[in-house]
């Protein structure tokens, strides 16, 4: 409640969760993506009831799969931070490489060494990064920004479709949050087959 009061236009959510964050593992800071969001979520909503005031939440960290995007949406947050994601296409700004015959892009953190961003993780004093909290690495080549993003935009609504929503307000009241096993997960994909294109792959 501390930022809503203090006058922010948006709060954003996550410590840890980008898939080139080490804070966690670092300081021991930061807590699960999904609980979190819903959490504060929850807060944000109580607070609009008491105050007439809504103010709009960003999910930052844990997206990796499309779904993953329809999920952050549907436990409340209002948009999301897709470094990962972006990082992958053409238009963003850094070097593609061939990596064991695959192409991928340059991706670093704003708390890796390469970046350099002492001013916002430092505590003061000496002006260097003590210690990282971000990881230099590569994420696959995805090809053009806009064919990807038309695709994931596809997913995104089908998934609203099925929960009978047109609008994000509506996936957030329609849509149920479940806690699944391993056995579920296994079962979300394909399982029990061969398939082909990993046939194919095996063979080349």
């Amino acid at each position: 409640m501390f930022l809503a009061e203090a006058g922010a236009d948006f709060i954003k959510i996550g410590i840890g969760g980008g898939s080139i964050c080490i804070t966690r593992e670092q300081k021991g800071i930061g807590r699960g993506q999904a609980t979190a969001v819903i959490e504060v979520a929850a807060a944000r909503d109580e607070y609009f009831e008491k105050t007439g005031i809504y103010i709009p939440i960003c999910s930052d960290g844990g997206i990796v799969y499309d779904y993953h995007m329809t999920l952050a949406l549907a436990m409340g947050a209002d948009f999301i931070m897709l470094g990962r994601y972006f990082s992958r296409f053409d238009e963003s700004p850094t070097n593609k490489v061939s990596i064991n015959g695959q192409y991928m892009k340059e991706y670093w953190g704003e708390g890796s060494a390469r970046a350099r961003n002492w001013q916002r993780y430092d505590l003061g004093g000496d002006a260097k990064l003590k210690f990282e909290e971000g990881v230099d690495s590569y994420v696959p080549y995805a090809g053009p920004l806009k064919d990807n993003v038309g695709m994931t935009l596809a997913k995104i609504k089908s998934a609203m479709c099925n929960c009978g929503a047109l609008s994000i307000p509506e996936l957030q009241q329609k849509a149920r949050i479940t806690l699944v096993s391993s056995v579920s997960i296994v079962e979300g994909g394909a399982h029990d087959v061969v398939l082909k294109d990993s046939t194919a792959n095996r063979n080349q």
